[in-house]
């Protein structure tokens, strides 16, 4: 699985940035319960997910900035 590209993440509305980054959020508290768990984790499924939300949130914040 590639890391997305960010014109990906700046095409998206504010809406469905919102709920992907609620949906990464989650996912990220999901991997960390599973590994607390001593549940099998994929460890790259933790740098894909706070890549992702790295960009959701900047991009956020570019919005902020301008308006």
């Amino acid at each position: 699985m590639a890391l997305p590209k960010v014109q990906e993440t700046r095409e998206l509305s504010d809406d469905e940035l919102q709920s992907q980054i609620l949906t990464i959020k989650k996912e990220l508290f999901d991997l960390r319960f599973k590994l607390a768990t001593r549940q099998p984790v994929k460890p790259h499924q933790f740098k894909h997910a706070k890549h992702r939300l790295s960009q959701l949130l900047t991009v956020e914040r570019e919005r902020q900035s301008r308006a």
